[in-house]
């Protein structure tokens, strides 16, 4: 197996390749999508439309302007991102609309502009929503509530989810902030909490787990937006692949690195055919969906576990990266001025086959974090060590 530094050597001149490309969109979009309330979705012409400002996904575009700003210094990136901040507002104050998903919406975004210019009034904004992801956590069971009751029906109450793995960083960045460990012990119980009744034994993931709130027990699982009960939602194993490797960045605890480890293997062994992840690893084989965004995040997962573990390990984890990023890139982006849009091919969650428009609607398109990670991960193949997690 190649080094690290081999083969980011190899693979240097097309990742400046596809970063030129990036910025030379970005450049156009990050300026005609400026005033945009939380872009996401797109028209007939392949335009972000406007969102509520609460929508879980409403940062990533102001976070890919504020991580794009970092590495490139373009004043037009960092107005954008300060615009998307101040669009942002509204949602911080609603506090009964905001779930755990404040990491997704103010941490790449508030958090990275405060780390990145200093700013004073996005230092708050990212304490506000650490503040708000802490009184989420249900003290006698041990984790993070979800989301709000009722949810689309459901009686969420004692419902954790993996995607949360992502959000604990706002709460280290809180405790190291503030200088008080609470947030950091919260995070923590809830990545011990994910690890037992999330992981499964052979590294895939359980989507949604209903707790027993007096014992924190796992009363049962819940299929989420894979194709069901028990089966293995690509998203779901990237989000638990780099959430447990951020755990392991700030915390240094060895068995979040493990689990993040067993996470990798599990889904480098169901792409790695061509190594397009399918939207459920363990869904039919036809018809085919994909899911690029569960790509773009898993790669950035396994270049940051790259990075932490033995050099005689490192290539297994890097080429996996590699590897998807250049399926993808060649198959899914597009790089259209015209259109804001960059990676294609993302999935909401499996559709129901017997209904073509929700299929239309919810499979194969274009979806705003897809960009965030794809992004992401290229920059860190080009040697930035931004973190904005």
């Amino acid at each position: 197996m190649k080094s690290y530094q081999q083969i980011i050597a190899e693979n240097l001149e097309w990742a400046k390749e596809v970063f030129a490309k990036i910025d030379k969109k970005m450049s156009v979009v990050s300026v005609r999508t400026r005033d945009v309330v939380a872009p996401d979705g797109v028209d007939k012409n392949g335009r972000y439309c406007p969102r509520n400002p609460a929508n879980w996904t409403s940062g990533f575009f102001g976070g890919l302007n504020a991580m794009l700003y970092e590495y490139t210094k373009n004043e037009e990136y960092l107005i954008t991102a300060k615009r998307q901040e101040e669009l942002l507002d509204p949602a911080l104050g609603d506090f009964e609309g905001l779930y755990h998903d404040v990491g997704f919406m103010w941490h790449i975004l508030s958090g990275a502009l405060y780390r990145i210019t200093g700013d004073k009034a996005s230092k708050n904004r990212n304490y506000f929503a650490a503040a708000s992801l802490f009184s989420r956590y249900v003290t006698d069971g041990g984790f993070i509530r979800a989301w709000n009751h009722p949810w689309k029906g459901n009686n969420a109450e004692n419902w954790s989810i993996i995607d949360c793995m992502m959000n604990l960083p706002i709460l280290y960045w809180a405790s190291s902030e503030i200088g008080d460990d609470r947030f950091k012990q919260i995070a923590m119980a809830h990545a011990d909490m994910t690890l037992m009744d999330h992981v499964r034994e052979d590294g895939s993931i359980n989507h949604i787990v209903e707790h027993d709130r007096e014992t924190g027990e796992m009363v049962c699982s819940h299929g989420g937006q894979g194709y069901g009960v028990g089966s293995s939602w690509s998203r779901g194993q990237a989000w638990g692949l780099y959430g447990f490797t951020l755990s392991y960045i700030h915390t240094g605890e060895e068995m979040y690195l493990d689990t993040a480890k067993k996470i990798a293997h599990y889904f480098i062994a169901n792409c790695s055919d061509d190594w397009l992840p399918r939207l459920d690893f363990r869904g039919p084989a036809e018809p085919v969906y994909y899911d690029s965004t569960a790509g773009a995040i898993a790669a950035c997962g396994l270049i940051e576990i790259a990075k932490h573990v033995p050099e005689y390990e490192q290539g297994v984890y890097l080429n996996a990266a590699v590897n998807i990023l250049r399926a993808m890139e060649s198959k899914f982006m597009n790089y259209d001025p015209d259109t804001d849009y960059m990676l294609g091919y993302g999935s909401v969650l499996y559709p129901d086959n017997s209904k073509p428009d929700e299929v239309a609607r919810i499979t194969h398109i274009p979806i705003v974090y897809g960009d965030y990670y794809f992004t992401e991960a290229i920059l860190k193949l080009l040697g930035s060590e931004f973190l904005p997690w």
